[in-house]
């Protein structure tokens, strides 16, 4: 019943704002044939303003409250505020709309063609279909478990390495700060999350719950925060401290893991559940609050050079690029 009040006042907000805002816009601009698509980009467009209204009235006050550092470097916070604004309101998902979207439809549809069956995942367990939350915790338990792998590879690949040092790059994190990323690298994760849907055929609502419920929570995590949730808390939700250490210099995201995991670079890669990272072995649970950022900006090279990731949004993206072809 829960489930269905919340669709229903879900439904008639993105109703209102589609007819009241989107859809007199389409038609001005001459897109009316966008209007089916449209409808569903409001959609990503209602769950990320809502989204911005949490972050401000109820994370940033908590930033307020009990801070882990003094903020001093506002350009690199605003940098990363217009990367949430690119994301939160739909942007990047438009261009994704236009580019890579057409051509995984065009994969699918052939392998439908070809025969292939659809398969349901929550169809697995009979009686699970009828009941929308236990479906909603099954989907989150297997992209979570999937973002957690995502996240070692980012960390194990070199290339991916080049292009998600960005995202550690922040000396000053904040709430902020979950969406600065190289675009190229936010490409190759959503596309593999989006490959990943249609095959175990998530219901389009609670994909978009499964997303909106995982870009908040990593909003909190990366908060400007001395938060901690206790010795049990801590090993059921990823907090402000678990993640922080993640992005602690010289330690989280470089630091070798346990013997057992000697291929494992860095640790608390959990995305949402810590449960991962425990059954593989690359949890720390340590009670620190340590400075964020990569070594190689603090620690110079052979030559006495310090890294630049690059201070604006396009100069970090520029720079992400020549990275990843060994020119930066």
């Amino acid at each position: 019943m829960v489930w269905e009040t919340l669709s229903q006042w879900f439904g008639q907000a993105q109703q209102g704002l589609y007819e009241g805002v989107v859809q007199p816009v389409l038609y001005y601009a001459g897109m009316a044939s966008l209007m089916e698509d449209a409808f569903e980009a409001t959609g990503w467009l209602l769950v990320g303003l809502l989204q911005l209204l949490v972050l401000v009235l109820v994370i940033a006050p908590l930033q307020r409250w009990r801070p882990v550092e003094a903020v001093t470097d506002r350009r690199a916070i605003r940098v990363d505020m217009l990367y949430t604004l690119v994301h939160r309101l739909g942007l990047f998902r438009v261009a994704l709309f236009f580019s890579t979207e057409p051509l995984w439809n065009d994969l699918f549809g052939q392998l439908h063609v070809w025969g292939l069956p659809t398969f349901q995942l929550e169809g697995l367990w009979p009686g699970v279909t009828d009941k929308a939350w236990i479906s909603f915790i099954l989907y989150l338990l297997v992209f979570d478990l999937l973002d957690y792998w995502i996240h070692r590879g980012q960390h194990s690949w070199g290339w991916w390495w080049k292009l998600h040092a960005l995202h550690h790059s922040q000396r000053q994190m904040t709430m902020w700060s979950d969406n600065r990323n190289h675009l190229l690298d936010d490409v190759v994760r959503d596309s593999i999350i989006v490959v990943v849907a249609q095959l175990i055929g998530v219901q389009p609502a609670q994909f978009v719950l499964l997303v909106a419920l995982t870009q908040l929570s990593e909003s909190f995590q990366h908060a400007n925060l001395r938060v901690w949730f206790g010795t049990v808390g801590e090993r059921l939700w990823v907090s402000p401290r678990f993640h922080r250490r993640h992005h602690t210099i010289g330690i989280g995201h470089e630091m070798r893991a346990p013997v057992r995991n000697q291929k494992a670079h860095g640790n608390n890669f959990g995305v949402l559940l810590p449960w991962w990272d425990m059954l593989w072995g690359t949890a720390n649970f340590e009670l620190r609050w340590d400075p964020t950022g990569v070594r190689d900006q603090v620690q110079p090279n052979a030559q006495g050079q310090l890294r630049d990731y690059g201070q604006g949004f396009w100069s970090q993206q520029w720079k992400g690029l020549l990275r990843l072809v060994n020119r930066a």
